[in-house]
């Protein structure tokens, strides 16, 4: 029970948390699709590294701030007389890092019409976040290892979707 409640609680300091790289994600996608139509490869290739580079740089500052106020984050949604369930979500929220270059990954496929990519892109992330959330779980890590299976999950869906979109962006042409 007081990792359900910490996991709940330590998601809406998350989702909140991540909301602007989400919608940074959807007008990515927006400003791709555009040029996509317009057939401009080059502008879709220069937005594309400034669209990473700020992203990265907004999931750095909003994890460290994430990570360093964890414990009053926690308390917003969890009575300061339940100690376990914020030490819990504080450790969720201080191993939880960075989604921002999925979303963009997700709006770069939908995009350039290669919507399956994003259904890939996420199978590779959940289904690795379950199996090693699994695993991990079963070992001495115990709950964090839950906790660590999801940036590991996020990691290789953003690897597999980079190394798409380099080979595309190699071919001249995205897709």
């Amino acid at each position: 029970p007081a990792v359900m409640a910490a996991f709940a609680a330590a998601v809406k300091i998350d989702t909140f948390a991540y909301l602007p790289v989400q919608d940074f994600g959807n007008a990515y996608s927006t400003f791709t699709a555009q040029n996509y139509g317009a057939g401009n490869h080059e502008r879709i290739r220069r937005g594309t590294k400034d669209a990473f580079a700020l992203s990265a740089a907004f999931s750095i500052v909003i994890s460290l701030l994430v990570n360093l106020f964890a414990h009053p984050l926690m308390q917003i949604f969890v009575k300061a007389s339940e100690m376990e369930v914020i030490a819990i979500g504080v450790q969720y929220l201080r191993l939880e890092l960075g989604i921002g270059w999925l979303f963009l990954l997700y709006g770069y496929y939908r995009a350039v019409k290669r919507a399956e990519m994003s259904v890939v892109l996420t199978v590779i992330s959940l289904g690795m976040r379950v199996a090693l959330a699994y695993l991990f779980s079963a070992t001495a890590l115990g709950v964090a290892g839950i906790w660590i299976a999801i940036p590991i999950g996020w990691a290789l869906a953003d690897m597999t979707g980079l190394f798409f979109l380099r080979r595309a962006f190699r071919s001249q042409k995205p897709a």
